[in-house]
């Protein structure tokens, strides 16, 4: 079958299969979500090393909310939408490999934060560390829209779900392989050292990305005859988005998700570590690895069901991930509130599987509810609402609520914050207490996190509902059926 396209793709084969080859077509998917890993490997990093790197540079909760959170997203988010516009029109293989280039480069100097004097003023090494994670921000920020456009014209409307699926597994595989080399090479020898072997093969792979991938013609899988634009107002995207209520449910669902999300896995090793009594290698090695690649293959297999059940019902795309994170609910709040390390990591290994079918099903409902010219928009506009209320304020919360639980916890045994502060609690520096100080460490040092980590798991509850929203609203906003 050959279709023309714009002048600039004219001439183009075109077949149901996609751009390319199969087995092409199958390198170009691997390298994508080889990236999307390295992608949160190097964002994840910080909360695997975060029980070693608090009391070092001694920040509070919050503070590390906002390293992990707002600090990230707020560029992250603001630059997503200006690169997915020149994605929209550009070389998008160009666009990712200056951005993982420079989000890798980035990551290896988060390793040299420390204070810093210039001249009267000094740079305490909170403000460096968060520079560098604005820094990882903005390079991160080229990677998704860009990376969803591209598979969007390798592969057609029915196998494209499919694909995404394989490409969203990028956000727990990443988080797993972060765990795996961070925590081992923070225990072997510290956490700066563990920036420094993440970040910079980086620079080798956004090379090796550049070498190899091409750039497919744009709209190459779109149905005969469908007009396409070089450039798409603005204006004119946000006015198709407005026509699309499931978009909008779907990114309230995604976003309230990635609050819950974020917020538990920034704080999951440093639960673990004052909840357990366990080391930072440990955390992320024996329970936090295995729940990252639980909850890869729970990607991979609730798109894959849904995929299989989207000629037949539709709307499966939108309900599946609404069970899967309703199901998560009781998992995780178990988790938290039991004495027992192998049940709480037996927990979190089944939320994690049950409750990501809601990447899949963000992306591929955020581009097929729209033409083929703002698809690429679409995912910049579902990814600044996510970051920016999800990823930015979800770790922020968590740290905020515990530190707000540890200071009245402690205003309960009549101890002022001056007196104690959560740091002296870490059990390298406990033995410097007081009996009287240790014992309040005991009963308020891991309980104010756990409360905090409790709270955030029930608000899963709200995501499923808003992805059943989506599913009420599906048959009539959805556009790619094929």
């Amino acid at each position: 079958m050959t279709i023309v396209t714009s002048s600039e793709e004219a001439g183009a084969q075109t077949d149901v299969a996609g751009f390319g080859s199969k087995r092409y077509r199958t390198y170009v998917l691997s390298a994508l979500t080889l990236i999307y890993i390295l992608n949160f490997v190097d964002r994840g990093l910080l909360a695997v090393v975060g029980p070693d790197l608090i009391p070092e540079l001694g920040i509070s909760d919050t503070q590390f909310g906002l390293l992990t959170g707002f600090g990230f997203a707020l560029l992250y988010t603001i630059v997503g939408i200006p690169l997915a516009r020149f994605a929209d029109r550009a070389n998008r293989v160009w666009i990712m490999t200056v951005c993982v280039a420079l989000w890798s480069l980035m990551t290896a100097l988060c390793g040299l934060a420390t204070e810093v004097t210039i001249g009267s003023i000094t740079f305490g090494a909170f403000w460096i560390l968060l520079m560098c994670r604005v820094g990882v921000g903005i390079g991160e920020a080229g990677c998704t829209p860009p990376a969803n456009s591209l598979i969007a014209d390798y592969f057609a409307p029915r196998e494209r779900s499919q694909a995404l699926g394989v490409y969203a597994m990028g956000v727990t595989l990443g988080t797993m392989f972060a765990n795996l080399i961070g925590g081992w090479v923070t225990d072997m020898f510290d956490w700066r050292t563990a920036f420094f072997v993440v970040g910079l093969p980086g620079l080798l792979i956004a090379l090796i990305f550049k070498l190899t991938v091409k750039e497919p013609p744009r709209g190459y899988t779109d149905p005969v005859g469908k007009e396409s634009k070089d450039q798409v107002d603005m204006r004119e995207a946000i006015r198709e988005l407005t026509t699309k209520p499931a978009f909008w449910y779907m990114t309230a669902g995604a976003t309230v998700a990635a609050f819950c999300g974020y917020g538990i896995s920034s704080f999951q090793s440093i639960f673990l570590v004052r909840a357990h009594e366990i080391t930072t290698g440990e955390a992320a090695i024996w329970i936090n690895t295995p729940v990252s690649l639980s909850s890869a293959i729970g990607t991979f297999a609730t798109g894959w069901l849904a995929t299989k059940l989207y000629k037949k019902y539709p709307g499966a795309i939108a309900w599946v991930p609404a069970i899967g994170l309703a199901l998560s609910v009781p998992f995780y709040i178990f988790a938290f509130t039991t004495d027992s390390l192998l049940l709480a990591a037996i927990c979190l290994m089944i939320g994690g599987f049950v409750k990501y079918g809601y990447l899949a099903a963000q992306y591929t409902i955020g581009q097929g509810v729209v033409s083929m010219r703002v698809r690429a928009m679409a995912t910049a506009v579902l990814l600044f609402v996510v970051n920016l209320i999800g990823y930015g304020f979800g770790p922020l919360f968590i740290g905020a609520i515990s530190d707000i639980f540890f200071v009245s916890g402690i205003a309960e045994f009549g101890v002022a914050t001056e007196e104690l502060a959560r740091n002296q609690c870490h059990p390298a520096v406990i033995g410097q207490l007081s009996d009287n100080l240790q014992n309040v460490c005991g009963d308020v040092y891991a309980q104010s996190l756990r409360s905090a980590m409790v709270i955030m798991a029930t608000l899963y509850i709200a995501c499923s509902l808003f992805f059943l929203l989506t599913w009420r609203r599906l048959g009539k906003d959805m556009v790619d059926r094929n």
